[in-house]
Order: C-alpha cells, then sequence, then structure tokens
C-alpha cells in the first residue's frame, strides 16, 4: 500500500499536486488540459511596495517552484508600475503612495531575494524576471485610455471584489485603474512571452480574470488563471506574522534565529498545513514524515524550521541559528563549545541578547570583573552587588565559574577574536564585544 501512494504521488500533476498541499482555491476551466501538454509559461506579480519579501509572499514563491519543478516557466514579474499605483485587493482603505526611489530601491532587494529562491540559470524552462514598467513607458495617457481603458467597460470591473469591497469607504480611480494595469500586464506578457497563465492569492481572482478577459477580447487568445487559498493560521490571524510583527525573508529585518523560531514555535495545528504548503520534499516523503512524527508535531517543527533556514538564508546562517540555540537553551553547553563557535554565531547570539561593546584596548590592560558587572555593562547595580554576585559563585565568562573578585578580564578572553559571553546567574546573559 505504501509504495502504490509513493507511486501517485510521484506521479501527480501540478493541479494534482496543489490540491493534495491544500494550495489550490480555484482555477479556470481548461487549465488542466493546457497544462497536460507540458513546457507552459505562467507568471505571479509582485508589488515591491515592502523593503523585502515576507513568509506571506513565500506562498507565492512556493507556487513558482513547484510550477518550475513540473517542467513549467516561470516568470516572476516586478512591479515597477503597478506599484505607483496601488492594489485595493484585500484593503479597506487607500494605501499610501511610496515615492519612485523608495519603489525602485525596493524592487531591486526584492530582485536578489527571487534570485536565490528560483532557478534562473540553467534548463529550458528557467525563471524569468521582468519589469511591468517596462510595459507602460513612453506610453501616452490618451494611449492607454484608448488601448486599455476602452476594452472592459466600468459595469465588468465593479462586479469584482477588489472594487466592490471598496465602494462605500470610497475608492480613488487610481486604485480603480488597477485591475486595468494588471490585466494589461496580462496581455504583455501573453503576447511577448507566450504566458497563458496567471497564479495569485484569491483576492487577486477578479484581477487575474479581467486579464485572460483582456487576452480573449484584444487577442482572440486563451489564457488561464489559478488562484490559492489565503493562508490563515489556526486562530483565526492572518499568516506571515508574529507578535513582533512581519516576518521578513531579509536578515537585517528577521534575523535567522527569530525566522527559525518562528516554525519551531508554530501553533501543533498548523504544522501539518505549514509543512504541505512550504516543505520542498516529495509528497510520499512529507506523507512519510506526518505519519512517523504524529505523536511529537515537535520534531516536524524541527524538520521545517531547519528546511526553510537553509533555503532562505543559507546553511552558514542555519549553523549559526543552532549555536544561538544551544547557547541560550542548553545549560550544559561548555566552554570548549564556546570556542568552537564561528565569528557568525557570535554575531547572531548578539542580536538575540543584550549586546555591549567595549574599547579593546581596555582589555589589553585587563578590566577588573567587578568593574566590568558594575560600571562597564551595568549587569548589576553596584560594585557591592558584583563582590556578592562573584562570591556566591553566579558570574562566569564563557562558561566559566568566576570566584576571585579580583580577576582581570583580558584579550585572553575573546571568542572568534572579539565576543566574550558574560553572565550573572542563569536568565542575565549579555555579550560584549571589542571594538
Amino acid at each position: 500500500m505504501e509504495n502504490e501512494i509513493g507511486q501517485y504521488l510521484s506521479a501527480m500533476n501540478f493541479i494534482e499536486e496543489l490540491l493534495w498541499r491544500g494550495m489550490l482555491h480555484n482555477k479556470t476551466e481548461g487549465v488542466e488540459e493546457a497544462l497536460k501538454q507540458g513546457g507552459l509559461v505562467g507568471y505571479i506579480g509582485f508589488d515591491p511596495t515592502a523593503p523585502s519579501l515576507t513568509i506571506g509572499n513565500y506562498v507565492q514563491v512556493m507556487i513558482l517552484q513547484l510550477f518550475q519543478k513540473h517542467g513549467h516557466q516561470p516568470i516572476v514579474l516586478m512591479g515597477g508600475a503597478t506599484g505607483r499605483i496601488g492594489d485595493p485587493s484585500g484593503k479597506d482603505k487607500e494605501r499610501e503612495l511610496l515615492t519612485e526611489e523608495k519603489l525602485d530601491g525596493n524592487l531591486k532587494h526584492q530582485e536578489n531575494q527571487f534570485r536565490r529562491l528560483l532557478n534562473f540559470e540553467s534548463g529550458d524552462n528557467k525563471a524569468t524576471l521582468i519589469n511591468n514598467l517596462d510595459f507602460y513607458q513612453g506610453m501616452q495617457v490618451l494611449d492607454f485610455l484608448r488601448d486599455v481603458g476602452k476594452t472592459i467597460t466600468v459595469s465588468y470591473m465593479l462586479t469584482k471584489d477588489s472594487v466592490k469591497n471598496r465602494l462605500e469607504k470610497g475608492i480613488s480611480f487610481t486604485e480603480f485603474s488597477y485591475q486595468l494595469l494588471q490585466a494589461y500586464d496580462f496581455q504583455c506578457l501573453f503576447q511577448k512571452h507566450n504566458c497563458t497563465l496567471q497564479m495569485g492569492g484569491s483576492d487577486q481572482w477578479g484581477n487575474i480574470t479581467s486579464g485572460t478577459e483582456f487576452i480573449r477580447r484584444n487577442t482572440e487568445g486563451k489564457a488561464h488563471a489559478i488562484t490559492t487559498p489565503l493562508l490563515t493560521k489556526a486562530d483565526g490571524s492572518k499568516f506571515g506574522k508574529s507578535t513582533e510583527g512581519n516576518i521578513w525573508l531579509d536578515e537585517k529585518l528577521t534575523s535567522p534565529y527569530k525566522f527559525y523560531q518562528f516554525w519551531i514555535n508554530a501553533d501543533d495545528r498548523d504544522i501539518n498545513k505549514f509543512f504541505r504548503y512550504f516543505s520542498l520534499r516529495p509528497c510520499a516523503e512529507i506523507e512519510a514524515l506526518e505519519n512517523e512524527h504524529a505523536a511529537d508535531l515537535r520534531a516536524l517543527k524541527s524538520l521545517l524550521a531547519e528546511e526553510l533556514t537553509r533555503r532562505v538564508h543559507g546553511d552558514a546562517q542555519f549553523e549559526a541559528v543552532q549555536s544561538v540555540s544551544e547557547l541560550l537553551f542548553n545549560r550544559q553547553a561548555s566552554p570548549e563549545f564556546l570556542q568552537q563557535m564561528k565569528e557568525s554565531s557570535w554575531q547572531a547570539v548578539a542580536e538575540e541578547i543584550p549586546h555591549h561593546t567595549i574599547d579593546a584596548s581596555i582589555l589589553e590592560a585587563g578590566l577588573p570583573i567587578l568593574d566590568l558587572l558594575a560600571d562597564s555593562t551595568k549587569i548589576v547595580g553596584s560594585k557591592g552587588d558584583a563582590r556578592r554576585a562573584v562570591q556566591g559563585n553566579a558570574v562566569s565568562i564563557n562558561k566559566e565559574k568566576i570566584s576571585a573578585i579580583d580577576h582581570l578580564v583580558n584579550t585572553s578572553h575573546l571568542m572568534a577574536g572579539r565576543f566574550i559571553m558574560l553572565e550573572n546567574g542563569k536568565k542575565n546573559k549579555i555579550i560584549i564585544e571589542a571594538v
């Protein structure tokens, strides 16, 4: 029976795999037949309205990865034009328009992120990245109104949820026109790149089907649409955020450690859904792991957290994350373990616990432990408190207990050439960096 399941799962086509993963919400008639022909070109659009992609965006990145895995060619359409307008989908008020300089900077950064996540380098179905601003460069407003605006009626546009849901609260002509731009984007990709499929979240269905209508009316061609359900967590909240805000794919905005911990701390009720959404393991292997760890969901969380951290941030950052976890939560972590830690791991630790810098020349001369505790780092309130902490065997440097109140901290204590871990008790930890 297990072999039969494995053979079935490995033989899945793109639509069947989306269904199995729970990632299919809607599709146009005939799309399955078109996919069976192989080598389809399909796209998803991303507006650069944020400084980085988030794990919310990663749902659509996964769709492109799976699409490419099945032998089709993905296009990433960056919204250099549509980002200047603002998509009303899923919004109850007008977006704040960003400056062109900010949008261009966001776009460049997100482009670099996409190039790490999809195969743009090799194969007949290597990914392509296109900026939709190229479609509108040199186009005059009268040309747009004649060639684009005449394609569909206002009454047709008003039936779309992205517009209909905003009518009572108000929608500007700027955002009302977004539907036209997205539809025309699809037409341009259809004509210039033989792209016959647009994919996106379920809130994009109206905009996407406007594009298929553009193609039908203006080119007499046939195009298709696929949408994914909007991913929510078991508690009903929107996926992609934590209590601290967005989970970004940029290590400067969300550290790899916090990224890893998001998956580790996922609600037990969500982990099977997350595993199917985000693991690139073969479907048969995913099912086997679900069955194997049904009674220990922590193991599934750990597997997914490792897979995604390695994929998004790289092997070196994952190893640094492991060092952070070992250092912060394993009370048995040894001085020898600290000595083996790489500089990147120390930097990762310094992002997660209090971090203090000290002039390296002070350490060259030697700094009394009481001064370090009370004056330099203020990990205790006074030198009297510092003396009592040392005498009470509560103070350690790099996991080694300090018992002498006249102990000198110097450059010999530096790990990876510039870090010291100072602890007062089990909970008060601080990283000292010599600069």
